[in-house]
């Protein structure tokens, strides 16, 4: 018996998908297959196997280290693996030992950039069938499965933000290969501040194309491809999907638009606010809703006829939407280290933009943390949280909205009025740095209860890691304000 069939992995419909992967391996003659995993920080890790070898790994699992998992962003191991318990406090985690991936068949895809390649998302497991429970998608799986255990799925559609420059020189001498290495250096496909001109879309619309059409081969729901703002920035935006599937789509496609715009010289970045001069910061707005399993009726929207809407001043979300409104906003500070993981995220966060910087909401209003969309009777009625960054893990991203939100569902809370004035308005603000966000999710017993206190203290140790790195180094704001007058 294997290991999916002997700790029952699969479902049917992943069985059927299996069927069908090997099918198309065969027709298509291709040669590899990438087996990847999302890490702690959404980024894909994972083994390129002969195809042949990969089928035949399927259902028995391909071994990984478990260090993948104990690593900040520079790659670094920040956990001391060689000890007892391997710093994670567990047996199974000592001494760099392996862990099984194991395939999802049903996100397997065909590269179209890469020859003759396929791809397939795995999830984590030990040797016993347990799953790893540091593994950031099989977290999001079990929070989705409570959620279905209410009777409820969630939709989610991802507006993403992100820059595109010609790569000038990659910085591949040898004394560029640091931990991390020396970034590459990049010019401009294009000036910024001509928001959706048609000029500026023409400028870019070469490496956009190229781009466009592989995320479409790849059977990603692309909606929309757009010029923003910044120099050189766009947004990509997706048509919305339920449970797993969004957050899959997210990783994959900041891996497709790295890889593809690297093999055409250009340099994709999803880092929220590069160094570089008049660059401008990206965001990453993820449009929410909760539907019923039963009838696919959207929870948010009000029930309202507009004419009954319109006398009670236009109620946008029915008293379920609110109360997981108010959840959000309840949770803010606490899941931002989820939805802006990074020490540069919180440099987005500033008042009188197009960001927000405290726990509101609004009507409709770019100002503001949580935007409402929609009205009396609209199936499409959802909430925009404006408060992410393009760098985040879409799996804890999305798990700390779904836990928020059913908690101001169970605790009835109410998010107040409206904000017409968001940087006024008063309300928590959201963390001023990473460090910041850290201490709110100690504070905020409510995540260490869901998510367990293993996995927060694992995350925090990390981020703590990244946090410690940054301050014993010494920026150019010190070197400037310090040298010569001291």
């Amino acid at each position: 018996m294997t290991f999916v069939a002997r700790h029952g992995l699969w479902s049917d419909e992943q069985r059927d998908a299996a069927t069908r992967m090997r099918r198309i391996v065969e027709e298509k003659n291709l040669e590899v297959i990438r087996l990847a995993f999302p890490d702690q920080h959404g980024i894909l890790r994972g083994k390129t196997i002969i195809a042949a070898e990969a089928l035949a790994s399927l259902e028995s699992g391909c071994s990984i280290t478990t260090t993948m998992l104990a690593k900040d962003t520079s790659h670094r191991t920040v956990f001391p693996v060689f000890t007892s318990g391997g710093g994670f406090g567990m047996k199974e985690m000592e001494g760099a030992a392996d862990v099984l991936m194991v395939a999802d068949p049903t996100t397997f895809r065909v590269l179209p950039w890469a020859p003759a390649t396929g791809w397939v998302l795995c999830d984590l497991y030990f040797g016993d069938g347990r799953p790893v429970p540091f593994a950031t998608r099989g977290l999001y799986r079990k929070v989705l499965d409570e959620l279905a255990g209410r009777g409820y799925d969630f939709v989610a559609g991802l507006e993403v933000e992100f820059h595109i420059f010609r790569l000038d020189d990659p910085h591949m001498r040898p004394e560029d290969a640091g931990q991390p290495g020396t970034p590459p250096s990049v010019s401009l496909l294009s000036h910024g501040y001509q928001y959706l001109t048609e000029q500026r879309f023409d400028q870019m619309e070469p490496v956009l194309e190229i781009l466009r059409r592989d995320i479409v081969a790849l059977g990603l729901p692309l909606r929309s491809v757009e010029v923003e703002f910044g120099p050189s920035q766009c947004e990509f935006t997706f048509a919305p999907r339920k449970g797993l599937e969004p957050a899959d789509n997210m990783v994959l496609f900041r891996s497709a638009a790295k890889q593809i715009a690297r093999r055409h010289g250009y340099h994709a970045t999803f880092m929220c606010r590069p160094k570089l001069p008049n660059v401008f910061a990206s965001g990453w707005h993820l449009h929410q809703s909760i539907v019923s399993r039963a009838t696919g009726e959207n929870q948010f929207m009000t029930k309202e006829t507009a004419k009954e809407a319109a006398k009670d001043d236009g109620e946008p979300l029915s008293a379920f939407g609110k109360a997981y409104l108010a959840g959000l906003l309840d949770h803010a500070r606490a899941s931002t280290v989820f939805t802006t993981p990074t020490i540069n995220g919180y440099k987005r966060y500033r008042s009188y933009s197009l960001a927000p910087d405290r726990a509101i909401w609004g009507r409709d209003n770019r100002g503001v943390m949580i935007r409402v969309l929609g009205a009396a009777g609209d199936a499409a009625t959802r909430l925009e949280n404006r408060i992410g960054e393009p760098a985040a893990n879409p799996y804890l991203y999305m798990a700390s909205q779904i836990l928020s939100g059913l908690d101001g569902v169970d605790r009835k809370l109410d998010p107040g009025p409206s904000a017409d004035t968001p940087y006024e308005t008063k309300a928590p603000l959201l963390p001023k740095s990473l460090r910041d966000a850290v201490s709110a999710l100690k504070d905020d017993p409510f995540f260490r209860e869901k998510l367990g206190p293993e996995f927060v203290d694992y995350y925090t140790h990390i981020k703590n890691a990244e946090i410690d790195r940054f301050l014993a180094e010494v920026t150019d704001w010190e070197h400037r304000e310090y040298f010569e007058v001291f």
